[in-house]
């Protein structure tokens, strides 16, 4: 290919607004209306062409629209307004201003802590698509709470020229994938710049070369997400495609861009100066972001494998987000040979030692959630049921620790309200919640004053919203059949299809099979009977993608836009093609109920339901994920039970039952009850979901929960293992050694128990322990009574009680421990072990070493 440059003409922007530009590369534009409104102003064809986005906006407008702008009084006015508004957030005292003590020390020269947060995905705007699902969609989310708090923190992903695949459905109703290209030059994003005022450039080895990445940066609000991409002159045409695709490529490609993400964004964060005392991994795909930590403690630093480890576990969170397999990516150890080969020596391991960082014993290879969870001082799910889910799915890595005790523990997701609240809504909100709502969103009193909104006002909000969505489908439906060149007849019909009056469902995700898309058409004449009922007909809209290379996904798809193509359902089953987060907005805002129906317990959490939820709409989901937190049975519907089934079969028979009997007994009925077009216990239920999910299920919520959970202390222990050259590391790892060494020697001889089969509530339950330890130092070890519920595999609901040391008998290591509990009313199981204890470790069981008594 011949050698070119490039020169960019830019419209130049009158002085009296000429700070649009600023606004442009923030997107603090996306959840700003004031914003969003002053761009579509200018010229509101243009802003639909370029897809909402203000840099290619800006690129392209004719200066004589941003001149007449500038004239105008009103255009100004509303200018100032946005403005002032951005400046205000931007420069406000913050939750973080207020606790920033936690972040630092007592000492004055105790540097602020900074939070790193790792991300194959990023989904923040509908104009770049850097995010394929939830998973995108939550980091997104999350960085904008971080801004919106004002903690330290600064994301780092992969910059895909690509993105995700564009989804189109053909005239056979079988999704192909095209790939765009990004001109980074019309996105809201800068190169980011070393010390010298030059772009930065990383490299990362990979078998037999290097792979230089440039680094590019996007603002958030206050926070910053740096991204790495490959796509430079100086590597070769298969490396330059490391960052062509999100999740495209073999497995040769996902392992150069999780090196890539991991490593090469360890180092563009050194490169850049930070030192972040917090690390975020946010999936297993930057996991690799712990190897090269490994290496930096051991060469940078010069400490021992062992004590690198411990001040690795230290400081590093790992959230993981799928009890699913193929969520989940396993290197062979052949392949891990060949790509890090060449550090096992520099890390002070053999092969068989860095394999065992990761080593997966059921499904062989290298798996990337097991390094994470073996390498990291802090674990989570992300649902209280994904929570308990994934404490079974690695239980074998603590085997004789309770399930319930597996240190693995939850911070149920949320999602960023402004991003995703309908600004019809918004304004609603404002008017009877007062505007001070929008900086506290996870205030639980201020949202009680949703029972003071009028029904009929909610009502015509709602229906104003599902009109906007029934125009937008209708225009998004001819798009795809002019493109595909069906007939005139074809596209004119669409003008008829879905009408606002008409109880409409949203079904819209990705389209993996375990979230059942087809569960509604395991009968289609009882389903038909449902959409063509005369007096309270139902239309059903679908959308979402199926990755490109999952055929059973694709298959879906097709049976869906089969059944809509059948004249039974014509107009009133649709599938919109290419669901990104534009469609989702005017789905979530716009359809009357919200249907999600995973198999239970396979989604971990979601969030569309929650973003449905602000918006008014009701949702109708499987007891899986975050909806049983939320569902209190007023504020949505649930379908099929919490149960365990014999097979698949026999769940989705189920489920297909129970859901039909909801839409046919509760819901349809419920909506058409109406008085003077309004149907008030629908109204209502909108109510319901709105003060009681809104916010809890916000981002807010769950950035606070994390900080206050695991970053606050992930900081502390960052700083504390660091101290004095990390010597505590140094004592740590030989603290471990010594107690797995003599943990054998640690025995519970004797029991004395002052209970007897049945107790009063006011008595106390009397224990004594003679611990024989050995060589364990009395220091190191906590002596507990357990107690908790009887059930069927052991004991539910535990708790447990240090005992204290009552006296040491004859020899020093044979001690005696005493204490008592209050039972509550109840039949209780309790026990006594003995666990190793250190000050400095991040969990109970960071050793998950326990000795049980044998008998009581």
């Amino acid at each position: 290919m011949f050698a070119f440059r490039t020169v960019t003409v830019i419209p130049r922007l009158p002085r009296e607004i000429n700070r649009l530009r600023e606004l442009a590369y923030n997107l603090y534009f996306s959840w700003n209306d004031c914003a969003v409104a002053l761009f579509k102003s200018i010229n509101p064809d243009l802003w639909e062409e370029v897809y909402h986005n203000p840099v290619q906006f800006l690129l392209q407008v004719d200066e004589s629209d941003l001149k007449r702008a500038a004239a105008s009084e009103n255009f100004l006015s509303q200018y100032r307004q946005a403005i002032d508004s951005f400046d205000i957030y931007m420069q406000q005292e913050t939750w973080y201003d207020k606790n920033k003590v936690k972040f630092s020390g007592a000492g004055q020269n105790q540097q602020d802590g900074l939070i790193a947060y790792f991300s194959a995905e990023f989904g923040l705007h509908e104009s770049y698509p850097t995010y394929s699902g939830g998973l995108g969609l939550l980091a997104g989310d999350h960085c904008k709470a971080a801004s919106d708090l004002g903690l330290p923190f600064v994301g780092v992903g992969l910059l895909y020229k690509h993105g995700y695949f564009t989804q189109l459905i053909n005239q056979e109703g079988r999704q192909e994938a095209h790939y765009r290209y990004q001109n980074f030059s019309a996105l809201p994003i800068t190169p980011a710049l070393d010390g010298s005022g030059r772009e930065l450039l990383v490299a990362v080895e990979l078998p037999g070369r290097q792979v230089h990445a440039r680094v590019w940066q996007i603002q958030v609000g206050r926070v910053t997400i740096y991204f790495l991409d490959a796509d430079l002159p100086v590597n070769s045409r298969e490396d330059r495609e490391l960052t062509g695709q999100l999740y495209g490529g073999d497995q040769e490609t996902r392992i150069g861009q999780e090196i890539l993400l991991g490593m090469g964004g360890v180092r563009a964060l050194r490169a850049l100066g930070y030192a972040p005392t917090v690390w975020h991994i946010n999936e297993g795909h930057a996991a690799f972001l712990l190897v090269e930590r490994l290496r930096e403690f051991v060469e940078d630093k010069g400490l021992p494998v062992g004590a690198a480890l411990e001040a690795l576990r230290a400081d590093t969170l790992f959230t993981t987000h799928t009890p699913v397999p193929a969520g989940h990516d396993i290197f062979n150890p052949e392949m891990i040979d060949r790509y890090f080969g060449y550090l096992y020596p520099r890390l002070g391991l053999n092969r068989e030692q860095f394999l065992q960082l990761a080593h997966d014993q059921d499904r062989g290879g290298f798996n990337m959630t097991l390094l994470a969870l073996k390498q990291c001082g802090f674990c989570n799910g992300v649902s209280r049921l994904h929570g308990e889910v994934t404490r079974s799915m690695f239980h074998t890595l603590y085997p004789d620790i309770p399930l319930e005790e597996v240190p693995i523990g939850h911070v149920t997701n949320g999602v960023h309200t402004l991003t995703w609240l309908a600004p019809e809504m918004r304004k609603l909100f404002n008017k009877y919640l007062g505007e001070s709502w929008r900086r506290c969103v996870s205030d639980l009193p201020d949202w009680e004053r949703v029972e003071n909104i009028p029904g009929r006002e909610l009502w015509e909000v709602h229906m104003s919203l599902k009109e906007k969505m029934v125009q937008f489908a209708r225009r998004h439906l001819v798009q795809q059949r002019v493109r595909n060149h069906e007939t005139l007849d074809r596209i004119k019909e669409v003008e008829n299809y879905l009408r606002p009056e008409v109880l409409t469902i949203g079904f819209a995700r990705r389209f993996a099979t375990y979230k059942r898309a087809g569960l509604l058409f395991r009968d289609k004449d009882r389903l038909a009977a449902l959409v063509n009922d005369q007096k309270r007909p139902v239309q059903f809209i679908f959308a979402g993608k199926a990755h490109p290379a999952d055929k059973p996904g694709q298959e879906l798809i097709k049976l869906i836009n089969d059944v809509a193509a059948d004249e039974r359902f014509r107009g009133k089953v649709v599938f919109l093609e290419n669901y990104d987060i534009n469609i989702s907005r005017y789905l979530l805002q716009g359809v009357d109920v919200w249907l999600n129906t995973p198999r239970r317990p396979l989604e971990a959490s979601g969030t569309s339901g929650m973003k449905a939820a602000v918006n008014g709409v009701l949702n109708c989901s499987v007891l899986d994920g975050w909806w049983p937190e939320a569902y209190n049975g007023r504020n949505g519907f649930a379908v099929g039970e919490d149960w365990d089934f014999p097979s698949d079969d026999a769940r989705d028979q189920h489920d297909y039952y129970s859901l039909f009997a909801l839409l046919e007994k509760v819901i349809i009925p419920a909506y058409y009850e109406q008085t003077v077009g309004v149907p008030r216990k629908w109204a209502e239920w909108m109510k319901e979901s709105i003060k009681t999910i809104t916010p809890y299920f916000s981002t807010q919520r769950m950035v606070l929960e994390y900080t206050q959970k695991y970053y606050l202390k992930a900081h502390e222990r960052s700083r504390l293992l660091s101290s004095r050259s990390y010597q505590v590391c140094h004592d740590l790892y030989r603290l471990k050694n010594f107690l797995r060494e003599n943990w054998h020697h640690v025995k519970i001889s004797g029991v004395e128990t002052s209970g007897a089969e049945s107790m009063h509530p006011e008595e106390k339950l009397t224990v004594r322990a003679t611990v024989e330890l050995g060589p364990v130092p009395r220091d190191n070890v906590c002596v507990e009574i357990v107690y908790g519920e009887v059930a069927v595999r052991g004991l539910k609901g535990i708790k447990a009680i240090p005992l204290s040391e009552a006296s040491v008998a004859g020899e020093t290591d044979r001690v005696v421990y005493a204490g008592d509990i209050s039972l509550p009313q109840g039949t209780f199981g309790y026990t006594v072990r003995v666990r190793p204890h250190s000050p400095h470790f991040a969990h109970h069981f960071e050793l998950p070493l326990v000795c049980w008594t044998s008998s009581l």
